[in-house]
C-alpha cells in the first residue's frame, strides 16, 4: 500500500514542530564542513514545507535558531544567517504558489538587521496566505519566552490592567510569542537526540513526540510521512480513560 493512503486525512495532526537536528554531524560523517549540512539542511526544509502543505497540515513550526546557538563559532552563526536570507528570498515564490504564510517567533530583534528586514519582507509579502502557517522558531528560548510572559503579565497587574484572580491559561498563551498558533500536537526531533531542548516548552504539554534517527539533510517526506503514521495510532487521552474517549 503506497505510504500517503495509509494517512487519514481527518485525524491530521493540526500543528506540526520539528526540531531540525544533525546538520553538523552529516557534514562530518563526509568529511565536509558543518557549513555544508546547513546548506543541505535547507533542501530538507523545502520538502517538508511542500510535503505539510500537501497533506493539509494547517500549522508547521521549524525551529531553526535558538537562544543558545548564538555561542556557537562566528563563522557558523554567520553562515547559518546569510543561508536564512537567500533561503527566504528564494523560496517566496514557493511560499506564494502553495499559498502559505510565513510567521516567526523567537527574540527577532536580536537577529541581524539584514535579516530582520528580509523576514519582515516576505512575512508582510504572505500575511494574506491561507492555506497552512509556516513559523520560523529564531533566536527562540522557552524560558527566554516564559519569562517575557510573567514579566508582561507582571506589569499589566501592577497597572491593574489584569485581576491576579483572572490570571489562567488564556492569559498565559495570549502573552507568548505563539498567541496565534494552536497548542503542538506532534513533535518531531531528528538526528537520534531524544530531549526537547528549549522548545515550545509550555505549548507541548500533550504534544506526541517522534524521535527518528535520520539526520535533518536526509529527512524527506517520506519520513514525514511515517512519523505521522506513527502519530495516528496513539491514542490522546488528555488525562481521560480510553474509556471515556470511546
Amino acid at each position: 500500500m503506497d505510504i500517503l493512503n495509509r494517512i487519514k486525512s481527518k485525524t491530521l495532526p493540526r500543528h506540526v514542530a520539528i526540531i531540525m537536528d544533525g546538520n553538523g554531524r552529516w557534514a562530518k560523517q563526509k568529511g565536509m564542513l558543518r557549513s555544508f549540512g546547513h546548506e543541505n539542511g535547507t533542501k530538507a526544509v523545502k520538502e517538508v514545507v511542500e510535503a505539510s502543505a500537501e497533506l493539509g497540515i494547517k500549522h508547521l513550526t521549524l525551529y531553526a535558531f535558538s537562544t543558545e546557538n548564538w555561542k556557537r563559532p562566528r563563522l557558523e552563526v554567520e553562515t547559518l544567517m546569510k543561508l536564512l536570507v537567500s533561503s527566504l528570498r528564494k523560496e517566496i515564490k514557493s511560499l506564494q504558489d502553495n499559498n502559505i504564510k510565513l510567521t516567526a517567533i523567537g527574540n527577532l530583534k536580536a537577529l541581524p538587521n539584514k535579516v530582520y528586514h528580509e523576514l519582515h519582507e516576505v512575512m508582510n509579502a504572505t500575511k494574506s496566505n491561507h492555506h497552512m502557517t509556516l513559523t520560523l522558531a529564531l533566536s527562540y528560548g522557552s524560558r527566554e519566552e516564559l519569562l517575557n510572559c510573567v514579566k508582561e503579565i507582571s506589569f499589566k497587574v501592577k497597572k491593574d490592567i489584569i485581576s491576579p484572580e483572572k490570571i489562567d491559561e488564556s492569559i498565559i498563551n495570549e502573552h507568548l510569542y505563539t498567541r496565534n498558533l494552536p497548542d503542538v500536537d506532534l513533535l518531531i526531533r531528528t538526528s537520534g537526540e531524544k530531549r526537547v531542548s528549549n522548545f515550545l516548552l509550555w505549548q507541548i504539554a500533550y504534544a506526541e513526540l517522534y524521535f527518528t534517527n535520520t539526520l535533518w539533510p536526509d529527512f524527506t517526506k517520506q519520513h514525514l510521512y511515517e512519523s505521522i503514521i506513527e502519530y495516528q495510532k496513539r491514542e490522546r487521552r488528555f488525562g481521560k480513560t480510553s474509556e471515556q474517549l470511546s
